[in-house]
């Protein structure tokens, strides 16, 4: 897909992926529709993204909520008619035990990060399929993979992702619409300022720009793969667990637990 021109939604624009994803896009030449919790941010984004000499149209919204994202695809397609590319960006973690957490923050986790996905794809997907082309880009993680302690309602909600764009990747087969996931290991963004993560090292030696995934996002919008792991060296460590999960799941739990036991103690 030449992305010159064509109309690209982006959920949780307002910052870190989704506001470099958006740039990207921009610079390509696509119509971008930025859409996020706070509106003033997606103001400045825009002002930003006027250099490139393409439209972009700022939708206020959260994912989590069935009826805002109902209205903001109605807004969208009177303008647009269709979108080529969905981008499913919004997502956020709340860093504890399953015991500490209430049933109201994992609820909340999976209401955006699951549930913000579908809501999109329900809305966007019959334009789509009547036009018989478009891409939708699902932004998970390497969590959707390992189910670690301390990030458990996390890694849930990105396991469902991960299964969700499976499933619906056999059902698109022959319909000119496509899905790829993107998976990347831990991000250097705002993603850790969720006060739960206060006493936890924000970021490791191995994390990630968002420059880096938002590459991978692009050549998901052209890809026919299921899923793209950033970096791509991860995909051994995925594949080891899966192939030696007796071997892997015990060191990665203890790793994790560890690091778990040591905030809680704090």
């Amino acid at each position: 897909m030449d992305f010159k021109d064509k109309v690209v939604l982006i959920t949780g624009a307002s910052s870190g992926i989704g506001k470099e994803t958006a740039i990207q896009f921009a610079k390509k030449g696509s119509n971008v529709i930025l859409v996020a919790r706070r509106k003033q941010k997606l103001e400045q984004i825009s002002d930003d993204l006027k250099k490139f000499n393409i439209y972009t149209m700022i939708c206020e919204c959260d994912v989590s909520d069935k009826l805002q994202v109902e209205k903001m695809s109605k807004l969208v397609l009177k303008k647009y008619g269709s979108i080529d590319v969905l981008v499913n960006n919004a997502g956020f973690a709340i860093y504890g035990s399953v015991f500490d957490l209430t049933t109201e923050e994992i609820e909340s986790q999976m209401a955006t990060n699951y549930f913000g996905m579908i809501y999109c794809i329900k809305n966007f997907l019959p334009s789509m399929l009547e036009k018989n082309s478009g891409h939708i880009v699902n932004v998970a993680s390497v969590a959707a993979s390992f189910g670690l302690p301390g990030i458990a309602s996390y890694c849930a909600s990105k396991f469902a992702m991960l299964g969700f764009s499976e499933g619906l990747k056999h059902e698109l087969k022959g319909t000119g619409v496509g899905i790829t996931v993107v998976s990347p290991i831990m991000v250097r963004t705002d993603f850790f300022d969720h006060p739960s993560f206060k006493k936890m090292p924000k970021y490791s030696p191995l994390s990630l720009s968002d420059k880096t995934v938002t590459k991978a996002i692009l050549r998901a919008a052209n890809s026919p793969r299921l899923e793209i792991i950033v970096p791509s060296v991860v995909r051994g460590a995925v594949w080891m667990k899966n192939t030696f999960p007796y071997l892997i799941n015990p060191i990665l739990g203890i790793a994790f637990k560890k690091q778990l036991n040591s905030k809680t103690k704090n």
